[in-house]
Protein backbone atom coordinates (compact mmCIF):
# COMPACT_ATOMS: atom_id res chain seq x y z
CA UNK A 1 0.00 0.00 0.00
CA UNK A 2 1.36 3.32 -1.13
CA UNK A 3 1.36 6.37 1.13
CA UNK A 4 -1.47 8.16 -1.62
CA UNK A 5 -3.59 4.44 -1.11
CA UNK A 6 -3.34 5.63 2.90
CA UNK A 7 -4.03 8.79 2.27
CA UNK A 8 -6.80 8.32 0.01
CA UNK A 9 -8.79 5.62 2.44
CA UNK A 10 -8.17 7.43 5.73
CA UNK A 11 -9.63 11.06 4.18
CA UNK A 12 -12.42 11.39 6.13
CA UNK A 13 -10.56 10.64 9.29
CA UNK A 14 -7.83 13.33 8.72
CA UNK A 15 -10.76 15.72 8.34
CA UNK A 16 -12.99 14.53 11.70
CA UNK A 17 -9.66 14.63 13.82
CA UNK A 18 -8.37 18.15 12.46
CA UNK A 19 -12.10 19.41 12.64
CA UNK A 20 -12.42 18.59 16.17
CA UNK A 21 -8.55 19.74 17.05
CA UNK A 22 -9.19 23.27 15.24
CA UNK A 23 -12.94 24.19 16.91
CA UNK A 24 -11.13 23.03 20.05
CA UNK A 25 -8.40 25.55 19.31
CA UNK A 26 -10.16 28.02 18.59
CA UNK A 27 -12.89 27.39 21.83
CA UNK A 28 -9.64 27.67 24.08
CA UNK A 29 -8.74 31.14 22.30
CA UNK A 30 -11.87 32.75 23.34
CA UNK A 31 -10.55 32.64 26.58
CA UNK A 32 -7.67 35.33 26.18
CA UNK A 33 -5.43 33.69 28.95
CA UNK A 34 -5.11 30.95 26.62
CA UNK A 35 -5.24 32.65 22.98
CA UNK A 36 -1.75 31.54 21.61
CA UNK A 37 -2.15 28.21 22.35
CA UNK A 38 -5.48 28.32 20.63
CA UNK A 39 -4.55 29.32 17.79
CA UNK A 40 -1.45 27.41 17.18
CA UNK A 41 -4.25 24.43 18.06
CA UNK A 42 -6.82 25.46 15.50
CA UNK A 43 -3.61 25.60 12.85
CA UNK A 44 -2.73 22.43 13.58
CA UNK A 45 -6.20 21.04 13.01
CA UNK A 46 -6.36 23.27 9.74
CA UNK A 47 -3.00 21.27 8.74
CA UNK A 48 -4.09 18.01 10.05
CA UNK A 49 -7.38 18.78 8.05
CA UNK A 50 -5.43 18.95 4.99
CA UNK A 51 -2.42 16.77 4.77
CA UNK A 52 -4.52 14.45 2.35
CA UNK A 53 -5.19 17.60 -0.14
CA UNK A 54 -1.63 19.08 0.72
CA UNK A 55 0.51 15.65 -0.03
CA UNK A 56 -1.60 15.47 -3.72
CA UNK A 57 -0.45 18.88 -4.16
CA UNK A 58 3.12 19.07 -2.97
CA UNK A 59 3.29 15.31 -5.65
CA UNK A 60 2.15 17.27 -8.33
CA UNK A 61 4.84 19.70 -8.40
CA UNK A 62 7.43 17.46 -8.15
CA UNK A 63 6.20 15.66 -11.31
Amino acid sequence: MTIQQFLEMTTFIFNLVGLVVCIGGLTLADRSRHRRLGYLLAGLGFLIAATPLLYQFFVLLTL
